[in-house]
């Protein structure tokens, strides 16, 4: 993103608000990946999350504490029949509170908040496992968040010189492609997904899928898989051969050990022990993630609130000074 003036967030009740376009003036990928890296270097978050409503009105709370360094929380509405009037089913702010003081400090609104962060998440474990030739990059989903993993790929890659997107109602897909295709961005849709797999480096998916899309019989040697989309014990991605052998990451070990992505896997013995060789913190610390060229690794994007915090405050840092690296 480009270099901006400082931007100045409405005041509401005395505590700033910043918006969507806004926080985008600022928003940068690689600055975040580095912000989020040097947070896991310092310590482990403390996290809580808690549902409050019935069906159909419900409010979604996903705390976050770093010690020493900042605290808030995103705080979620859900409400269905919006969609129905023509309104967002899903609105969601950031609210972020001095470490110290425990001052409120901004409100972020938080729909692009949550792009950046998990594309900086995925990329970030990319940035460790990946092949540092990668060439070619395979996008699985034309979602909202699509791009932002593309865009996010490419700062941790940047020798990637071929994108592919795959989407399972094609015309999507070749909407994404043309749209990255104006930005600069070398994509192309495909029709075929195994073929595509099989010429990718990067293969970073983002689907809701429960039967899985990737087969392990398809990738070659050096493959990293980003998996994004999964995010309960019925959900996978890459079926039990991915895993066979590879090296497996995740953002964080507590959330990935509750998603079907990880659980299945661990169940039928394709991972040996429990499956995942460490996270953020253990890369960030220096932990081996990828020990050869032809080893596949995976990276499971699994989130939780302290993401959505190192975000937060990477972003108000950001605007405070006037979007300057």
């Amino acid at each position: 993103m480009s270099e901006t003036t400082p931007v100045h967030g409405a005041a509401r009740g005395g505590v700033p608000f910043y918006s969507y376009e806004q926080l985008a003036e600022v928003a940068d990928l690689c600055g975040l990946m580095d912000y989020m890296a040097e947070a896991h270097r310092l310590g482990a978050p403390h996290t809580g999350d808690r549902m409050v409503g019935p069906p159909g009105t419900q409010l979604f709370v996903r705390a976050a504490v770093m010690p020493g360094q900042a605290m808030g929380a995103k705080i979620i509405s859900l409400i269905p029949a919006n969609a129905q009037k023509g309104g967002r089913s899903i609105q969601a702010v950031f609210v972020l509170f001095d470490a110290d003081t425990g001052d409120p400090q901004a409100v972020l609104e938080a729909t692009g908040l949550t792009y950046w962060k998990t594309a900086a998440d995925s990329a970030l474990g990319a940035r460790y496992l990946a092949r540092e030739d990668a060439r070619c990059l395979l996008m699985v989903g034309a979602g909202d968040l699509a791009p932002w993993l593309v865009r996010a790929h490419l700062q941790a890659r940047p020798g990637v010189d071929r994108v592919l997107i795959w989407n399972r109602t094609g015309h999507r897909a070749a909407e994404l492609a043309q749209r990255l295709a104006i930005e600069g961005i070398p994509a192309a849709s495909v029709a075929e997904l195994a073929p595509a797999a099989a010429q990718a480096d990067i293969i970073s998916t983002a689907t809701m899928t429960r039967t899985p899309l990737i087969r392990g019989e398809w990738l070659r040697p050096g493959t990293h898989l980003d998996l994004v989309g999964a995010y309960d014990e019925g959900m996978r991605e890459a079926d039990d051969d991915c895993f066979r052998g590879a090296r497996v990451y995740a953002d964080y070990r507590a959330s990935a050990l509750d998603v079907g992505e990880i659980l299945t896997p661990l169940a039928s013995g394709a991972m040996a022990g429990d499956g995942l060789l460490g996270d953020h913190y253990d890369l960030a610390r220096g932990a081996p993630g990828r020990l050869s060229p032809a080893d596949i690794t995976i990276f499971k994007n699994a989130g939780g609130g302290h993401l959505d915090l190192m975000t937060a405050a990477f972003l108000l840092s950001r605007v405070r000074r006037g979007g300057r690296g």
